[in-house]
């Protein structure tokens, strides 16, 4: 089951995953509630990070 019920599994992009990131620590703690929802999301973010890194190879190559 997902950390995220009620959101599709969309393609969103590192930086817009980033800043969901950034939006659960935006007082300067992560409430204990949302760490699922957080480590969701930097799963998420390090996947559509290594993707752009690829695509960047390839068009490198």
């Amino acid at each position: 089951m997902s950390a995220l019920p009620h959101e599709p599994e969309t393609a969103l992009t590192a930086a817009e995953l980033n800043a969901r990131i950034r939006e659960l620590w935006a007082d300067g703690r992560l409430p204990e509630e949302r760490r699922g929802e957080y480590e969701a999301l930097v799963l998420r973010w390090a996947a559509a990070a290594l993707e752009r890194v690829e695509d960047d190879v390839e068009r490198a190559a």
